[in-house]
């Protein structure tokens, strides 16, 4: 399992994929809102979305686990 986490305190502006689906490597899975600022947080693996564990308007801290992807 390859672990997506935040790399900075924000807000989930935005959901961009469902768990289930298969995402490519680059895929945006959430994208972030800090001071203003949009941040899409990718995948770094090809895989399937096993686990989301943020919604929309969700607070983050850095470091925090967003989502689950298993490699393929």
């Amino acid at each position: 399992m390859h672990e997506i986490r935040a790399e900075l305190a924000a807000t989930v502006w935005k959901v961009c994929a469902e768990v289930g689906q298969l995402v490519a490597e680059g895929d945006d899975l959430v994208v972030l809102e800090s001071m203003k600022m949009e941040i899409p947080v990718a995948t770094e693996v090809p895989g399937v979305l096993r686990e989301l564990l943020v919604s929309v308007g969700s607070t983050v801290n850095e470091g925090q686990l967003l989502a689950l992807v298993d490699e393929s």
